[in-house]
């Protein structure tokens, strides 16, 4: 199926849908290429804090199913209900991330090191709430740029913030307190037309000065 590269139809086009075409699945290389597209997303500084937990199988959407509360259609019928964490630990990739910068060329040896030693002590003096707060905004970048990839490869989805936040990390085998939950991307093809919604007008929005 061609890529759908006009990003002005991929905006506007874009629905969040409810009910899927249950017939429909990703196979896991195109589902590998829509995260690689949307990990491109940036990040403070590029310690890209998001971590995925895709669910694909009728195992996983059992054992989803009871935390997705009134969302259980989007469980039911998706082709994949991908859930979206923050990891609070986010650091601990920093040589990874600046060490492949260093490799590919993006920045000399002298500049990363110097980097991971101040961004990782900046990181770990945060409080709980503080890396909370930027895990949860560099993964909701993320999300959004999925959902527009998605629609890029013809697919459609939905946001979910609503599920049992307390209890969905331990369900998956994820540590609770080093990955916060942030929200579920439900994804496949529509088989019930998501519909069009309002956007307050720029003028109730925006101030210039």
């Amino acid at each position: 199926m061609p890529l759908n590269n006009h990003f002005d139809d991929i905006l506007k086009g874009r629905r969040s849908v409810k009910v899927f075409d249950e017939n429909v699945k990703i196979p896991r290389s195109e589902m590998d290429e829509i995260l690689t597209k949307a990990t491109l997303a940036p990040s403070s500084i590029n310690m890209q804090p998001w971590r995925l937990v895709v669910v694909d199988t009728e195992e996983g959407k059992e054992k989803l199913r009871p935390l997705v509360r009134f969302n259980s259609r989007q469980n039911d019928t998706s082709a994949a209900m991908i859930v979206i964490f923050g990891d609070m630990l986010n650091y601990e990739y920093a040589e990874d991330i600046y060490g492949a910068a260093v490799e590919k060329g993006y920045m000399p040896k002298e500049i990363k090191e110097e980097l991971v030693e101040r961004f990782v002590t900046m990181y770990k003096a945060l409080d709980r709430q503080a890396m909370n707060d930027i895990v949860k905004v560099d993964s909701s970048l993320m999300a959004m740029q999925l959902m527009l990839v998605a629609r890029q490869y013809g697919y459609d989805t939905n946001p979910i913030g609503g599920f049992d936040r307390e209890n969905i990390a331990q369900a998956f085998d994820l540590d609770p307190e080093r990955y916060v939950p942030v929200m579920i991307v439900a994804i496949g093809k529509e088989a019930v037309e998501g519909r069009p919604s309002y956007r307050l007008p720029i003028n109730k929005i925006v101030q210039y000065h």
